[in-house]
């Protein structure tokens, strides 16, 4: 269970922190054109997006928080985090969410969001290796 409430804490937060802010960094370099933040209510349940977001990374703070201590210890750390996002989640992101939303796969497969995305994914793994050690510590669990 500690587990699942740091993954989903650091998941969330890391969400709010640096997922955004490698859209914002895309954003500035002319990479994307990404809502950051955004209010804008999401179906089916009329959430702001952003929480909606935020809770999804929350999901995949669980996951990742159950996968990546389990990864060989040369990759475990900051580099595992940052490649479970930059691999699994973008994979997931393209080959299912996508087209459940009626996107194509990949949204198209093209430049510069094949780099960019799995860029900012990373940057929430990061995130999530920075966050989830201080979420355990707070709660003293090891």
């Amino acid at each position: 269970m500690r587990t699942i409430i740091a993954g989903f804490v650091a998941g969330f937060l890391s969400v709010l922190a640096f997922h955004q802010l490698g859209f914002y960094i895309a954003n500035e370099l002319g990479l994307s054109r990404a809502p950051i933040y955004s209010m804008q209510s999401v179906a089916p349940f009329g959430v702001p997006w952003i929480l909606s977001a935020a809770f999804w990374g929350g999901l995949w703070g669980i996951v990742g928080a159950h996968v990546v201590p389990r990864l060989p210890r040369s990759i475990e750390g900051p580099i595992g985090w940052m490649l479970f996002a930059a691999i699994i989640v973008t994979l997931v992101n393209w080959f299912i969410v996508l087209p459940i939303k009626g996107a194509p796969m990949g949204n198209g497969f093209r430049m510069p969001g094949l780099v960019v995305v799995p860029v900012v994914y990373a940057f929430w793994g990061l995130g999530m290796w920075l966050i989830i050690g201080p979420v355990k510590r707070a709660f003293h669990w090891h």
